[in-house]
């Protein structure tokens, strides 16, 4: 029996195609949070294989570009799990801070090309 592979989608804002269909057709058990506080806490008891999260830029943030930093602390810990990362173009600036932080993750920009997400996710 193959081992069950697990996803975890970060939905904080929301505002596209809900994926889930297309997550568990790509094989995949989806655990879905609304925060990245919850998606750390469920990381505790699920070790996923992928994290699909949406980049907020957050400016009141001092020393940080979003609450992805503290999701990526969390993902260091566990060799074999990639991080897909949502975001507006408008933000990419902002966005390229975290990827200087943390080259390995997969960026897609919105509108979501679903053949890019599935790519993405096959390339686990």
């Amino acid at each position: 029996m193959p081992q069950q592979k697990h996803l975890l989608a970060v939905i904080e804002l929301g505002g596209y195609p809900d994926f889930t269909s297309l997550y568990t057709a790509q094989g995949f058990t989806v655990h879905q949070v609304n925060s990245v506080r919850k998606a750390i806490r469920l990381m505790k008891q699920v070790t996923p294989e992928v994290i699909v999260a949406e980049f907020n830029f957050q400016s009141d943030f001092r020393d940080r570009t979003s609450s992805l930093e503290s999701l990526m602390s969390g993902v260091q810990r566990s060799q074999h799990c990639k991080v897909i990362v949502f975001y507006e173009k408008e933000f990419m600036h902002q966005l390229e801070r975290l990827t200087a932080q943390f080259p390995e993750l997969v960026c897609l920009p919105f509108p979501i090309e679903t053949e890019q997400l599935i790519t993405a996710l096959q390339d686990n």
